[in-house]
């Protein structure tokens, strides 16, 4: 999944927004917390970042070309590389339960401000 396939399905959703990070990192958040991080430049160019339930964590580690997200694994992040051949159906799926995972922890005011997501 390149940037703008990234782009066009997280920004659509509700109180996401993109920031530049680390000078080649676009990472999208949802009310100022980080759902997922999309890698545009560098060596580590096309890697997806994002936040994974704590029991999918060593699942999707033990795929091929899905690393623990370097800093943010304790915190049960992962990384696909752009090597995983992971289908684009389950990679949207996996970005969507993090964007949930993060708002659910939201304080309840602000998810209601948010809306329906």
């Amino acid at each position: 999944m390149d940037e703008q396939q990234v782009d066009g399905l997280v920004s659509g959703w509700p109180g996401v927004s993109a920031d530049l990070k680390w000078g080649d990192d676009l990472a999208y958040s949802v009310a100022g917390k980080m759902f997922a991080v999309y890698c545009y430049k560098g060596s580590n160019a096309g890697q997806v970042s994002f936040k994974v339930g704590a029991e999918r964590f060593l699942e999707l580690t033990d795929r091929h070309g899905i690393i623990p997200a370097p800093y943010m694994a304790r915190a049960h992040w992962v990384s696909v590389l752009p090597s995983s051949g992971m289908p684009r159906e389950e990679l949207e799926a996996l970005l969507r339960e993090s964007y949930a995972q993060v708002r659910a922890k939201l304080p309840k005011k602000v998810q209601r401000e948010l809306g329906e997501g």
